[in-house]
């Protein structure tokens, strides 16, 4: 007779499965030499082992060398697989014989966390190891990158979340995840063309004398801090930080006083908010001011 060959579980989940102890299911059978498929593929991941998607890791590495930029990683993620973190929810509790409770029913659920600005935003991790490293209770599912950015978008959340805890988070705000998810490309506002335009619109619009002239640049808010082993106290890399990622450079002609300052202001951020194209592009603004007079 012909031996079958041997069973091998996915990298992913035997690698889980070793860090959580748990080589056997809840009736104490072992997992591996198992068919849980039957005939059909168990899942578009079977040969992954859970590592980290070496072309990501590239442009995270020029990322935090100078020579790679926000588009660079987003795009990194367009064919990457990720892993979304999912855990048990208790849906109902029973009371035994004993008077004692324990658990009837549970769900599971996506892990979702609120960020420093109240926005909430869906975890998901590169590698297996980073999501056992962050909670060791979760389940790692694999998935494609833009189904994780659908998800996002299912649960409310703005804010994608790249291995956080890690040594390397990456944020992916709400205009590029609604990019991965539709699988198209993104620029970030401060180096979009749509953005510049419509920018320079706004300032034609008001036709306000005063009004010397308009730009954009990246805001202070792409900065985030990764640890390094040459830095304890962390790298600021230019890229996948929380804050305002558009800066918008207002110049003005002396001589408007504070009230007609806050009337520009207020019609410029009103030609902005009624601008789709605008509004699909920037995630977050802030503005600073200058006059063209030498002596300010």
């Amino acid at each position: 007779m012909t031996a079958m060959p041997k069973k091998v579980l996915p990298g992913h989940i035997a690698a889980a499965l070793a860090g959580a102890g748990g080589s056997r299911d809840s009736a104490g059978q072992p997992w591996q030499g198992r068919e849980l498929a039957g005939e059909q593929k168990y899942h578009n991941f079977d040969n992954d082992d859970g590592a980290i998607d070496p072309s990501y890791a590239a442009a995270l590495e020029a990322l935090a060398t100078g020579h790679g930029s926000e588009a660079e990683v987003v795009a990194s993620l367009s064919t990457m697989r990720v892993f979304i973190p999912i855990v048990a929810k208790l849906a109902e509790q029973t009371v035994g014989a004993n008077g004692l409770v324990s658990d009837k029913e549970s769900d599971m659920a996506l892990v979702t966390v609120q960020g420093p600005d109240g926005r909430l935003a869906l975890p998901v991790f590169s590698h297996a190891a980073a999501l056992t490293r962050w909670h060791c209770d979760a389940r790692p599912v694999a998935v494609y990158a833009a189904r994780a950015a659908l998800s996002a978008v299912a649960e409310e959340a703005q804010l994608l979340v790249l291995d956080p805890g890690s040594q390397r988070p990456f944020v992916i705000r709400r205009p590029a995840v609604w990019a991965l998810a539709q699988q198209k490309d993104w620029l970030p506002s401060y180096a979009d063309p749509v953005v510049d335009k419509v920018l320079q619109a706004s300032v034609d619009a008001l036709g306000h004398p005063f009004v010397v002239s308009i730009s954009a640049t990246a805001g202070e808010g792409i900065g985030s801090q990764w640890d390094t082993l040459t830095k304890p106290v962390g790298q600021l890399v230019l890229g996948g930080g929380t804050g305002p990622e558009l800066s918008v450079t207002l110049t003005l002609r002396p001589g408007l006083d504070r009230s007609e300052v806050d009337d520009v202001l207020a019609n410029l951020q009103g030609f902005w908010a009624a601008n789709e194209d605008f509004a699909l592009a920037v995630d977050s603004v802030q503005i600073r001011l200058l006059s063209s007079n030498p002596q300010n």
